[in-house]
């Protein structure tokens, strides 16, 4: 089968998720199936150019996975014509330097969230890449998992009725790194280095809510750092300056109030790290990573308030699975597959650097509400 060869400069992919998520997960199982189907019969074949600052970790990571291309370069590397897209899984503080640089090059960019630090760079980032005329996308993985796509898929058949309200409790107890290493890179929790979970979580929350539900028009945060001292990866002591927890309520169309808690100091008592309850006037979900629940309204049970009598209903068992009924692909690689295709052959695509921009937009002004104590509405980006 004819393919055409799409060479794309990944920078960042020796950290966990560059790695993980995106070269092997993605790039890599699609060439092992075969390259991307097109509509033309031919075949899609994405060539990674490995990108970064160390050499030794680069050779390795080539090594291991029989891959020849890799650079320290990265302007050189964009330079080369055989070069269409610019991946980036850097660092929330390199990022904009680098895809300026792409899009300078000609490059169509996709990119790891957020997309920048501030909402006047983002802005500034996506009116660039339009001027520009480059196709660009950003990651956006939580809207492919198994759990959201079967949430979304009952807001979509109309199940709840009138959607009233969506509860959300994300994260998990990150070590310090003194007695037990940490399983989140200290950057993570460094200011300065563009760290904190507000920028890093509120950018999902924000595509999930508007993708799934609805626009969000105003947002009330309280941002804070519960543990203010962690361990770094060689061990050393440093002061934890960025926020590990933010407890959020976003205001959508249609009256939908979501409140979304997220948290690196947090112990998990729930199914799954993630989950959404959605309640509507004919009936409720409760979706996570790979599993969603529900209970419609004929049989919802009434339970009756008595504090001096245990209850001796199980409300867990009261509600139902909803089955696959699709084989559900691995969703960074799902959304990879999609951006592709949008720079082939121009197949539909929405999550653009505009929907980043937003994105850093509602986590900017959560920062903003938890310093000041007060509700924020969302303005419309000006393009």
């Amino acid at each position: 089968m004819d393919r055409t060869t799409i060479g794309i400069v990944m920078n960042g992919v020796t950290g966990r998720m560059g790695l993980r998520q995106h070269l092997i997960r993605s790039i890599l199982a699609i060439r092992e199936d075969g390259g991307l189907p097109l509509r033309d019969g031919t075949v899609l074949w994405p060539e990674p150019i490995l990108a970064g600052r160390s050499e030794a970790k680069l050779r390795a990571l080539a090594d291991r996975h029989g891959l020849t291309q890799w650079t320290t370069d990265v302007p050189g590397a964009l330079a080369r014509p055989d070069v269409h897209v610019y991946f980036d899984a850097q660092v929330t503080s390199a990022r904009v330097k680098a895809l300026r640089q792409a899009i300078e090059a000609g490059k169509h960019i996709y990119t790891e969230k957020p997309v920048a630090e501030s909402l006047g760079e983002a802005v500034e980032l996506a009116r660039f890449a339009d001027a520009a005329g480059v196709k660009h996308g950003v990651v956006q993985d939580k809207l492919f998992l198994p759990g959201l796509r079967k949430l979304a898929r009952l807001v979509q058949g109309g199940f709840f009725g009138r959607i009233l309200s969506v509860r959300g409790e994300f994260g998990y107890w990150v070590f310090e790194g003194d007695w037990q290493s940490a399983q989140r890179p200290s950057w993570n929790y460094r200011a300065a280095d563009g760290g904190g979970i507000t920028l890093d979580m509120f950018p999902h929350w924000h595509y999930v809510l508007e993708q799934i539900f609805g626009p969000v028009r105003a947002v009330t945060a309280r941002s804070v750092t519960h543990i203010d001292r962690r361990w770094d990866e060689s061990g050393s002591p440093y002061d934890a300056t960025a926020d590990d927890a933010v407890y959020g309520l976003f205001e959508l169309d249609g009256g939908i109030m979501a409140q979304i808690n997220s948290s690196w100091a947090v112990r998990v008592n729930r199914d799954e790290l993630v989950e959404f309850q959605v309640d509507g006037t004919h009936g409720s979900a409760v979706a996570g990573l790979h599993h969603c629940r529900v209970q419609p309204r004929a049989a919802t049970p009434k339970p009756v308030w008595d504090p001096d009598v245990p209850t001796a209903q199980r409300f867990r068992d009261q509600w139902q699975q909803v089955p696959d009924n699709e084989i559900f692909a691995n969703g960074f690689r799902a959304q990879w597959e999609q951006f592709l295709l949008y720079v082939a052959e121009d197949a539909p695509y929405t999550g653009d650097l505009w929907a980043g921009a937003r994105g850093v937009q509602v986590a900017e002004l959560g920062l903003q509400s938890s310093r000041e104590g007060r509700r924020l509405e969302i303005p419309e980006l000006d393009r």
